[in-house]
């Protein structure tokens, strides 16, 4: 007997804007938000994980006609729906009782429903009991985003992932926390304080935090005790202030140091210079804060070299950027000739281990900002004399597309680390194990009982406190490993440093970055327990959650379970790769408490389901293995999952991967949708959710991908029909344009258009068995693909009934010569066929015509005191270039005063936008189509600004 299901409100419609919205947002979130308990990659927002999960259990009117009987009744139930996913994905709603409570009660009545449905069928008490909501199961749970936001909703969470340090987050995040919610402190001060009188009306997890803040100041004060000579203070003596006057006011101070900015060095290559270790540095400027502005200086004397800190804007600004870099890559000069130094002798430098550092410039605390200061000799030697009795000896992966190390001699993560950084990071490290103890004593001195079972064993009592709290110790040890290795950078425009993970990747760096971990700015110990600590403060009272390590292609946990998840990437990120590099140490530090969890020298590799060419033997033996692992990994999930919900995967892909003969079929999208096919499901929905931020290090002057597609999924019914080649382009022709109108009015970012419109295309193809070609045989996904695309673009070409016919003119114009010079014949030849002529275009001054060339004017040379109220021809690429011209010169606020002008006429500018992005990629244009895709995405902001402006608004010209 199957199960009788309704449709899920997100196999409907969801409040996409709203969504996207906050999620973009979430990811300037930085205080008390839980990515930053530990580093992981590629996060899904919380945002968005609250709303898909919400949205995949709750109902959706439409299928329950009985109570809402017609398509307005229906509507208003939805619009209700929506109003609470709207509160629901705030930030500032995140631990909002009364908000998240308001959905709870949402999904127990749709969970009702469902279960007095089904109460005849055979598994009805397994499956429907209407007292219990059924688990959440992620399999890939990563940075835990998706289990956490279940849990806040109500539902016991289960998470599981093959890598131990996922494994740990998510422990820390769902399972944790609840089991010890509501206790006070068990720290002396935190006692003392109550027995004066103090009350604990602490919930969640705020007495875990204050615990966890008290031990890791122990900490922090403890290893400074113990390794704190090797982080002096730096005088400033009148030597220093005569050569830098700006320091005479300081003379005798003694002022803590921040960091120390170090270069690499090599043997000079020049035979006349060969005894001489010279810099390898990317630049000398060291800060280009207005009134700031710093820079090293390297000074030759007595046969070699030293580095001089000056203040002010360098003589030879482009040199001084540049430092001693010669173009990209590892090409470099001498210092002290001249002579160019190879990347072939870098990298043989490095592999003979002959490869140094100098101390270029100390950056330490003025009274009011950072001061720059030359280096010394104490200073120098000081930091060789550190001595570690530890090193991580695990080796770097020899992946050269994201682990850049190994090829200059930094083959281990050991090598990672400069000396004095790996002495303060095994005296942490091994404090956290003394930590343990006194927490342990600590929490029987405040009568909490003692059962001695360890926290991995299931243990409530002291023992498991202390191994709970040692959790949270460890995860500052291995967050400050970030912060404080050799591949941290110093960013001279913000005066700071910016950790090892700039990117998903190893990179390797010239020079570097080494801070105090006592000195109370970034890279900080204690700072960085704090800001976990922020994190613990804001869980509250939920359901229950448990984490364990699982293959996802063997894994029974998903059984009865609603099911999100956000499996790799295909080759995106190597995970596993790149975990090691906090895994060494997190197994130095918590493999007491973890002993299973941490029982292998490094994370998992071989099962983990990433298409990583190095590990499979090429890139076809690593497609495979991909297509292979998540088949399997998919087969358990179609096969486990909860039958009266979908399941929601997540999935993204780079825009890179597009191939430029089959549109946007890329072998990560190909390979994954035939793995989710092959499993038996069938796509009931899919969903574009923006979930990164422009201003990513992958994301700063590029079309990067934006957003994650969401599929939503069912089994395929054993009963699904088979279908023809043609009668499945048929039923695309018929509903792919409704879905991409779909798209751009829940305004999809251009550069995700082509990848969003998949999802509705392979709706179409999953919902038959099969689709066979002329001579029988099945259509490919690959194939499938290929004609989505082709579809997509006759729908996008079809939009441009909606252009007048200048525009459609130049659209086509475009397409063939861009803004270059063009024939006037076929100009004028081109005209005839669009219904209007070159003067009359000329006319409108979209283009110009001169002599025998016609050119289409770019935005930047559009006239300024254009005034769309008076233009007597006003046309729709007018409209498009002018608003891009605005923005870019002024701003979303300029641009929205021109669409307040436009009125309703603007809307159709978006259209054009989306076509001249998808021209501009076909032809690989790519700084046209950045500036199509940013008019898009701006789109929101500037119809809210639009709303803004008075009526009375004076012409353009006045304005602008």
């Amino acid at each position: 007997m199957p199960v009788r299901t309704r449709k899920k409100l997100i196999e409907v419609a969801l409040p996409l804007e709203a969504i996207n919205q906050e999620s973009a947002r979430e990811k300037s979130i930085r205080h008390g938000h839980p990515s930053t308990l530990h580093l992981w990659w590629a996060r899904r927002p919380l945002a968005a994980a609250r709303a898909v999960i919400f949205a995949q259990i709750v109902d959706d009117p439409s299928s329950w006609p009985d109570l809402f009987p017609t398509t307005n009744a229906q509507q208003k139930e939805r619009d209700r729906l929506f109003e609470i996913i709207k509160a629901l994905v705030k930030w500032e709603n995140t631990t909002n009782e009364a908000v998240l409570e308001q959905a709870r009660a949402e999904i127990w009545q749709s969970w009702r429903r469902t279960c007095a449905e089904n109460a005849d069928h055979p598994r009805a008490r397994e499956l429907f009991d209407r007292h219990v909501l059924p688990g959440f199961h992620d399999p890939f749970a990563g940075g835990g985003a998706l289990p956490l936001e279940a849990q806040r909703l109500g539902l016991e969470s289960y998470a599981t992932d093959l890598n131990p340090v996922a494994v740990l987050i998510n422990k820390a995040m769902i399972e944790i926390p609840p089991k010890f919610a509501g206790l006070p402190p068990v720290n002396p001060r935190s006692r003392e304080e109550l027995a004066r009188g103090g009350t604990w009306n602490g919930k969640g997890a705020q007495g875990l935090a204050e615990d966890v803040r008290h031990y890791g100041q122990w900490m922090r004060d403890e290893a400074e005790k113990r390794i704190g000579h090797l982080y002096p203070k730096i005088e400033i003596t009148a030597e220093v202030a005569a050569e830098r006057p700006d320091l005479a006011r300081m003379v005798g101070r003694r002022l803590t140091v921040i960091a120390w900015l170090w270069a690499r060095t090599v043997k000079s290559p020049n035979p006349a210079f060969r005894d001489v270790d010279v810099p390898l540095a990317s630049t000398f400027i060291l800060s280009t804060k207005t009134g700031k502005d710093a820079f090293v200086e390297p000074v030759i004397e007595s046969g070699g070299y030293r580095f001089a800190v000056k203040v002010g804007k360098p003589r030879d600004a482009e040199a001084a950027k540049n430092g001693t870099k010669l173009g990209r890559g590892a090409n470099f000069q001498c210092v002290m000739s001249g002579s160019p130094i190879t990347p072939d002798y870098i990298k043989g430098e490095g592999q003979a281990g002959r490869m140094g550092a100098r101390l270029m410039a100390i950056v330490a605390e003025g009274d009011r900002g950072r001061i720059y200061l030359s280096p010394t000799v104490e200073m120098e030697n000081l930091a060789t004399k550190a001595v570690p009795d530890w090193k991580p000896e695990t080796s770097l992966p020899n992946d050269p597309r994201n682990f850049w190390t190994v090829q200059y001699g930094l083959t281990t993560y050991g090598d990672l680390f400069t000396p004095r950084q790996l002495v303060a990071l095994t005296t942490f490290s091994d404090l956290v194990q003394e930590a343990r103890e006194r927490i342990k004593s600590d929490a029987m001195t405040a009568g909490r009982l003692d059962d001695s079972k360890p926290l991995a064993d299931g243990g409530a009592g002291a023992t498991a406190y202390a191994d709970a709290v040692a959790v949270y110790c460890g995860f500052s040890v291995s967050k400050a490993t970030d912060r404080n290795s050799s591949l941290c950078v110093w960013e001279s425009r913000m005066d700071r440093m910016r950790g090892t993970f700039g990117r998903q990747a190893l990179p390797m760096t010239w020079d570097y970055v080494e801070t105090n971990p006592f000195s109370g700015a970034g890279g900080d110990f204690y700072g960085t327990t704090h800001s976990l600590c922020e994190v613990l403060d804001k869980f509250i009272d939920c359901a229950g959650g448990k984490a364990t390590q699982s293959d996802a292609q063997t894994q029974t946990t998903s059984n009865a379970r609603v099911i999100s998840t956000d499996p790799p990437y295909y080759d995106n990120i190597g995970y596993a790769d790149l975990s090691d590099f906090f895994y060494v140490w997190l197994r130095r530090t918590l493999r007491p408490v973890f002993p299973d969890l941490f029982s292998t020298l490094a994370v998992p590799k071989a099962e983990e389901l990433v298409a990583t060419p190095y590990r499979h033997g090429g890139k076809e033996a690593a497609e495979t293995f991909f297509l292979t692992g998540m088949t399997a990994a998919m087969h358990r999930l179609a096969e486990q999952a909860h039958p009266a919900f979908p399941v929601t995967i997540y999935y993204a892909f780079k825009q890179s991967e597009t191939a430029s003969d089959a549109g946007t079929a890329s072998t990560g999208w190909e390979t994954f949708l035939d793995a989710v096919i092959r499993a038996g499901f069938a796509v009931s929905g899919t969903w574009p959710m923006r979930s990164e931020l422009a201003t990513r290090n992958i994301g700063r002057g590029t079309n990067a991908l934006a957003s994650s597609i969401i599929l939503v999924c069912r089994q395929r019914p054993e009963s699904a029909p088979t279908a023809t080649k043609r009668e499945f382009r048929n039923v695309l022709k018929a509903e792919l344009p409704a879905a991409l109108a779909h798209l751009q009015r829940g305004n999809i970012a251009p550069v995700d258009l082509a990848q969003s419109a998949i999802g509705p295309g392979m709706a179409v193809y999953t919902r038959y068995s099969k689709v066979l070609d002329a001579e029988g045989k099945p259509v490919s996904v690959r194939d499938a693909l290929a004609l989505i695309n082709e579809v997509l673009d006759e729908a996008l070409a079809e939009q441009e009934g909606d252009f007048d016919s200048d525009t459609r003119w130049a659209l086509t114009w475009f397409e063939h010569v861009g803004f270059n010079d063009g024939a006037y014949g076929d100009a004028e030849t081109l005209s005839k066929a669009k219904n209007t002529s070159v003067r009359g275009l000329e006319e409108t001054k979209i283009l110009l015509s001169k002599g025998s060339k016609v050119r289409l004017f770019r935005p930047a040379d559009l006239p300024y005191d254009w005034d769309p109220a008076e233009d007597t021809r006003l046309t729709v690429w007018e409209m498009v270039h002018h608003l891009i011209r605005v923005l870019e010169a002024d701003g979303e606020a300029a641009a929205a005063r021109l669409v307040a002008v436009l009125g309703s006429k603007a809307e159709v500018a978006r259209e054009l936008a989306y076509r001249l992005y998808t021209l501009c990629e076909r032809k690989k244009r790519a700084a046209e189509a950045m500036s199509y895709n940013g008019l898009v995405q701006s789109w929101p902001e500037i119809l809210r600004l639009s709303r803004e402006v008075q009526p009375e608004t004076p012409a353009q010209g006045a304005l602008l």
